[in-house]
């Protein structure tokens, strides 16, 4: 396997070195890890499409469009009351 190098501030480095540590890992190991397990944006739109088609099968739940927008504004809004506590 072939490295790369990567350019990010010296404090994000730092930063996540000193989580990779708290977690018992190399930095590099840790970045790894992060790479395998994250999920992409085309992957995230994957799973979700899944996560409906089982609600579907499960109960018959299948919001349109504007009612998912809609469902999304209001986490968005209880998120950000939550986070001004």
């Amino acid at each position: 396997m072939s490295d790369a190098n990567v350019r990010i501030p010296a404090e994000a480095r730092d930063r996540l070195a000193r989580i990779a540590s708290s977690e018992g890992m190399s930095l590099r190991g840790y970045l790894s890890h992060l790479a395998e397990t994250l999920l992409t944006p085309e992957e995230r739109a994957e799973r979700a499409e899944q996560a409906r088609a089982a609600l579907r099968e499960w109960n018959g739940y299948d919001p349109s469009a504007s009612e998912r927008a809609g469902l999304d504004a209001e986490l968005d809004r209880r998120l950000s009351e939550a986070g001004a506590r």
